[in-house]
């Protein structure tokens, strides 16, 4: 008997030194797709995937720029997605977290193909080119992962720290953490703020911009100016937006989709953690498929289960038992996890 399954996409930051050689590693099978990738990138002079992928060495200058880390963690998390065996799962709906969206939109069929790489390329280069501002983490969860009401005062004087002295926002609720975005005033202010935590928090995410906030109306205004309404269509299977709002094949409206994609997605807090919220609730799924490259997502989505205390889980503890003994988190950037899948 088949399980129903929720797909999620992961963001930026997921392709690292250990993902190097991925597609060649896990998607030698996958050539067509990866050919018409690379066909784009030629067509604007950018470095093919399949060079970037093949690299003797990682190189954080070059493979986590946004002008190419996306379009990598695209070819990657799409390939996987065809890869699942779909005499094992169902697709009862997909989500993703920030550049996961349009992952999102492409597994679903919401843009076709070669409008999925265009879209996804086209962002990029808008964010490399007029990125602004920059992004923090920090924990609003303890080492257990459990809710800290500490650590969740700390964001809030943090961000009240950061509009006093710049700009500062909530960029992304990401289970048990608060993604911080801000100009470069508003990021030290919030760095100086927030007390240590974990030997490591509070974290600066490198090479990335103020997502999701309204530093970066101009990226929006851009990619109107850029991407037609024409590329997206219906969906064939439900998608989880950043608010928790379901598309669904037969109720999606395309110029609001549109509208949304590039306007509100790229300027307002983008709330992960309840896009899986939603999807445990709304779609009661057997399990939640994690798209490579990369598992850090895994974290984030088991807090959030943690904070729901889904199927009885109220730590850490309790989700690394469960996943030991009948996994609900299916991570297909970790090997084990992946024979699972595929």
């Amino acid at each position: 008997m088949k399980k129903s399954a929720v797909v999620i996409f992961p963001g930026r930051g997921t392709y690292g030194k250990d993902e190097l050689g991925y597609l060649s590693r896990f998607h030698s099978d996958k050539a067509d797709f990866i050919a018409g990738v690379d066909q784009w990138r030629t067509a604007q002079n950018r470095a093919t995937v399949t060079d970037l992928d093949n690299a003797k060495a990682y190189a954080a200058s070059r493979h986590a720029s946004s002008i190419n880390a996306s379009a990598l963690i695209h070819t990657c998390a799409l390939v996987d997605f065809a890869s699942i065996d779909r005499d094992q799962y169902d697709i009862a709906a997909v989500c993703g977290n920030s550049l996961g969206w349009y992952l999102t939109l492409a597994a679903a069929g919401a843009v076709s193909e070669p409008n999925a790489i265009r879209l996804v390329d086209t962002m990029g280069a808008l964010m490399e080119e007029m990125g602004v501002g920059g992004q923090l983490i920090y924990p609003f969860v303890d080492e257990d992962w459990r809710q800290s009401d500490a650590n969740a005062k700390a964001v809030g004087e943090a961000l009240h720290a950061g509009k006093t002295d710049g700009e500062a926002f909530l960029s992304i609720r990401l289970g048990g953490m608060a993604v911080l975005a801000g100009d470069e005033a508003g990021m030290a202010a919030m760095e100086k703020s927030l007390p240590p935590a974990e030997a490591r928090y509070p974290f600066r995410l490198a090479r990335h911009a103020a997502f999701h906030t309204p530093l970066l109306q101009p990226v929006s205004d851009a990619a109107f100016d850029a991407l037609p309404a024409y590329l997206f269509q219906a969906p064939r299977v439900p998608m989880i937006d950043g608010r928790g709002a379901v598309w669904t094949p037969r109720a999606t409206e395309l110029r609001a989709l549109y509208q949304y994609t590039l306007g509100h997605q790229i300027v307002e807090t983008y709330d992960f953690s309840k896009s899986v919220e939603v999807a445990v609730k709304e779609f009661a799924p057997d399990v939640l498929i994690l798209a490579g490259p990369g598992s850090t997502l895994g974290a984030p989505i088991a807090q959030e289960l943690i904070r729901h205390r889904w199927s009885g889980l109220t730590s850490k503890a309790d989700f690394n038992a469960r996943q030991k003994d009948d996994p609900f988190l299916l991570a297909m950037g970790r090997k084990d996890q992946r024979q699972l899948v595929v």
